[in-house]
């Protein structure tokens, strides 16, 4: 099987000061962070994918600013593909598809933000297409949302967009399951002397 990491999002307007600002996006963005230094040692293919809003109604990922850009946690390097979209599939209007059939790409390991957007989207489409999927759930993020008058956590809203992908659309896994089924080292914090 041919595994690519696929980040979707990782942008600074969903972090703290950001326009958007996720609850555990700095928790997620540290488990993307592993996984995408896990693949750069690796050697495998790392997509990163940039949202930028081209609606007239946007507030957030506008073109040309900070909040657009990719966090510091995982910053691009050369030699990784970055994809730019204008919708939350990340295959819609993008060169996506394109580079994962050029690149004999058939799995997809997938994290970032919004779960319930980009995420889902994604997933649902790269199955669709025929790809298989699997997404670390810790590190995707979700905000609060609201129907029929009833607000809804970032947390249920997260473990109910993953609960509806698994397992028809995808395999969802955390960070340290999915290292210890490749054979990678699984990192643990350094404790601080006391």
């Amino acid at each position: 099987m041919n595994t690519a990491l696929l980040l979707l999002e990782i942008q600074n307007d969903y972090f703290p000061n950001g326009r958007i600002a996720l609850e555990k996006s700095l928790d997620v963005s540290s488990k993307a962070q592993i996984i995408l230094n896990t693949f750069r040692e690796k050697k495998l293919p790392i997509i990163h994918v940039q949202h930028i809003s081209t609606q007239p109604n946007a507030s957030y990922l506008l073109p040309c600013t900070k909040g657009a850009e990719f966090h510091s946690n995982v910053q691009p390097i050369k030699n990784e593909a970055i994809i730019k979209k204008h919708y939350p599939n990340a295959f819609k209007d993008t060169q996506l598809l394109n580079y994962l059939i050029k690149n004999q790409i058939n799995h997809l390991l997938i994290g970032g933000m919004m779960t319930h957007l980009s995420v889902d989207s994604t997933v649902r489409a790269a199955h669709d297409l025929g790809f298989s999927c699997t997404v670390l759930h810790d590190a995707c993020a979700a905000k609060q949302l609201e129907f029929n008058h009833i607000s809804i956590t970032p947390q249920n809203v997260h473990y109910a967009f993953l609960a509806a992908l698994q397992p028809t659309y995808a395999n969802i896994l955390s960070t340290d399951e999915y290292l210890q089924k490749i054979g990678a080292r699984v990192p643990y914090p350094v404790e601080e002397p006391i």
